[in-house]
């Protein structure tokens, strides 16, 4: 088994935004000052990393499986596609797909026995089906302009709500504000993602959000997904410590990119878009992190 081609598969840009709401969701509940006892505020997040890392493995294999299988892969920049370009079977890249998902439940069921709050099987159960119908299945809500609108739901507001509210049993105000910030980031990393793909979705049927608002909308939806976390952070600041104002710094990695993609760049020089707004979303967690630790 070749490692290297299934860690390229995993699309390693991608796997810090998996990490970013986790790290927002616990500043949100230090920035409330909720208290907590020290082993469920070192387990219960290192647990929710855990399950989003392996949900963002598993949504990046089975979207390499679905648009695989569907032919929509077969001409692309950017990551390597382990089905379209052969390096692996369909029905393996499926198989790592649903170990990924399987590892989720498993470590998600854990957090549910320790938080006692038995409702959070339906929330994971709903994690899962939104990775895989992303690309999968009959009707894929990504070939139907969905796929930042659910990233947002999923990978901003319940991911981060949902590490804050396993780990101090509360949900400040804060963390709706962290979790519209990361929320709208992550968004942003598909938003250039399809703009990279813009003519080769075009051209298979393949109706993302880019798709629909054109490359010059595309753009500019990018720039207001950056002001949306760029105002969040104000308002995480103004709930919590001005210090949280720390997390504002994340923007400076995106600057030098951002103007390439006003620009006008296309297909790889996108690429470094990608990894910048993926780091820029986990800097801004980091920066609320470290703002409400020294603010407190």
């Amino acid at each position: 088994m070749n490692l290297s081609k299934w860690a390229a598969g995993a699309r390693p840009r991608t796997l810090p935004a998996a990490a970013a709401p986790v790290l927002a969701g616990v500043a949100a509940g230090l920035g409330a000052a909720h208290p907590t006892p020290l082993w469920r505020l070192i387990l219960m997040p290192l647990l929710c990393v855990v399950v989003a890392l392996a949900l963002q493995i598993g949504v990046n294999y089975a979207n390499d499986y679905s648009d695989g299988i569907r032919g929509t892969d077969d001409v692309r920049v950017g990551p390597t596609r382990l089905t379209a370009s052969g390096l692996a079977s369909p029905a393996a890249v499926k198989l790592a797909a649903f170990l990924s998902f399987t590892l989720a439940a498993a470590v998600g069921l854990v957090i549910v026995a320790l938080s006692g709050s038995w409702w959070l099987i339906a929330v994971g159960a709903a994690c899962i089906a939104a990775a895989w119908y992303y690309t999968g299945g009959r009707h894929p809500y990504g070939y139907f302009g969905l796929g930042e609108f659910m990233v947002f739901i999923f990978f901003g507001l319940v991911a981060t709500v949902g590490t804050t509210y396993v780990t101090f049993d509360a949900v400040p105000p804060a963390t709706w504000a962290a979790a519209t910030g990361v929320g709208a980031l992550a968004s942003a990393l598909l938003v250039v993602n399809n703009l990279r793909d813009l003519d080769a979705d075009a051209k298979v049927g393949k109706r993302t959000l880019a798709t629909r608002l054109g490359d010059r909308g595309t753009r500019w939806f990018f720039m207001a997904l950056l002001a949306v976390g760029f105002v969040s952070t104000l308002g995480f600041a103004a709930l919590t410590t001005p210090w949280a104002l720390i997390g504002l710094l994340g923007f400076v990695i995106v600057l030098a990119p951002v103007g390439r993609l006003l620009a006008g760049a296309v297909g790889r020089d996108l690429i470094s878009m990608l990894q910048a707004t993926s780091m820029t979303e986990l800097s801004l967690a980091i920066g609320l992190l470290v703002g409400v630790a020294v603010g407190s």
